[in-house]
Order: structure tokens, then C-alpha cells, then sequence
């Protein structure tokens, strides 16, 4: 059974300085909004990041706001073009990244969850990419070796969870599914919690067997200001 923790808890509990901490989402939907203000509260340090991109465009919120802090001291992801204050970062030296193509990071990330030694891709052959890497000929055709992708803790975003950590997502999922089973523990922030037994064994997008920690984060009111306040921050949406 997991545990049901405040977020304030679960981080203190899991989340370490120097940890290595997957975080689900994308250029923030469905992130877990709420666990990175708490990161940034509890100046939780010298963390190493694991998204496929690192920020909302134009940064100053969502996983952006890690980056504004100085709280990240290495990014593994497939871009970081969208947060100013993590590219000037890594062009000063003060950022390590280790960058994958997007497919390739998924499925480096997924490998982790299903206890998989790595994947086969053409992606990346004739480019920096293959540097360092093993190339595998199957049937005549060159691969790259890619190696599963895990971290100490996986920080991922439910719409709800019931008390067995059975999870129900809303609108489109992204990352957090395949992250969830790809980390040491799993951390999950949801809108609500319900009585185990009244979600419907079909709606459940991730099995409570692949969750740890259960935390109840913004309501969905909350959830989309602070989405409307990051695209007007774009001059997107009002």
C-alpha cells in the first residue's frame, strides 16, 4: 500500500540533495506543479533532472523555476532550448546536460519500467549521438545501444488516485505513465483521492503496484490558472 503523505512530506522523505528525480509532463501539462513550488521551497539542491523538456517557454515557471533557483546541477532530456535561464547555465559551464532524441529518451525511460537491458535505434547513427556508444548489426542493419534511463525518485502528475495508489488521468498523459515504474520510488500528485473500489478497473492508467508515495496537490481550479498564467507570460492565451 502507499503511503498518503502531504508534499511537503513525501520530498523530505525521498527527495534529497544531490537525488536524481524524474518529473513528468510536458512544457508543463500535467506536471506536477505543485511538488516543484515545494522542491523550490525546501531549496532541495544539486539535483539531477529528468524530463523530456525542462521548461514552459520563456521559463519563470513549472520545472523553469528549478533552473531559476540553481537548484539543478544536470539536466537528461531532449531539450532546453525553451528555458533562457538553463541555456545561459549550460553555456557558462554551470549546467551539465546529456541529451537524447525524444523517442530515444521514452524509450531509454520505458526500458527502466519494464526491466529491459536497452533498445535498438538508427536514431543518432553518423552523428555525435553514436560517440561512446555500442552499434549492433541485426539483419544487415547498423543500431545504436540504448540504455535504460532511472533516477532515485519519479515525480509524477495524476488527475486521481484511489487509497491503493490506482491512478486516473485527464485529458493526455504523457510522460507520467512510463515513468512511473522507471524510478527507485514513485512519487504521485493528484487532484483528489477516492475510496479504493469506485474507479473502474478500466479507467486505471498506472497500477498503484508501480506507486509509493500518494499526495494531493492543486485542485484543477488552481491547476488551470497557474496554466493561463503561464501562456499569457507568452502573450498565448487569455
Amino acid at each position: 500500500m502507499p503511503e498518503i503523505l502531504s508534499m511537503e512530506e513525501a520530498l523530505k522523505k525521498y527527495v534529497k540533495n544531490g537525488s536524481s528525480v524524474m518529473i513528468g509532463g510536458f512544457l508543463g501539462c500535467n506536471t506536477p506543479l505543485m511538488a516543484v513550488d515545494k522542491i523550490v521551497e525546501l531549496g532541495i539542491k544539486d539535483l539531477t533532472v529528468l524530463s523530456a523538456v525542462n521548461s514552459f517557454p520563456g521559463g519563470g515557471c513549472e520545472i523553469g523555476l528549478l533552473f531559476d533557483k540553481g537548484l539543478v546541477k544536470k539536466f537528461i532530456g531532449s531539450h532546453i532550448g525553451t528555458n533562457p535561464t538553463a541555456v545561459k547555465q549550460y553555456m557558462a559551464g554551470s549546467l551539465e546536460v546529456e541529451y537524447y532524441p525524444q523517442g530515444s529518451f521514452i524509450e531509454k525511460v520505458r526500458c527502466a519500467a519494464a526491466g529491459l537491458g536497452g533498445i535498438l535505434t538508427p536514431t543518432g547513427l553518423g552523428t555525435l549521438l553514436e560517440e561512446g556508444k555500442e552499434k549492433i548489426t541485426v539483419a544487415g542493419k547498423e543500431y545504436l545501444l540504448e540504455t535504460p534511463l532511472t533516477a532515485n525518485v519519479a515525480i509524477i502528475k495524476a488527475q486521481k488516485a484511489d487509497k491503493m495508489g490506482n491512478l486516473v488521468y485527464s485529458g493526455t498523459p504523457n510522460t507520467n505513465p512510463i515513468m512511473a515504474g522507471a524510478a527507485a520510488v514513485t512519487i504521485v500528485e493528484v487532484e483528489e483521492i477516492v475510496e479504493t473500489g469506485t474507479i473502474n478497473p478500466e479507467d486505471v492508467g498506472t497500477p498503484g503496484i508501480f506507486i509509493d508515495a500518494i499526495c494531493v496537490g492543486y485542485s484543477f481550479e488552481q491547476y488551470r490558472e497557474k496554466m493561463r498564467a503561464m501562456c499569457n507570460n507568452i502573450g498565448g492565451l487569455k
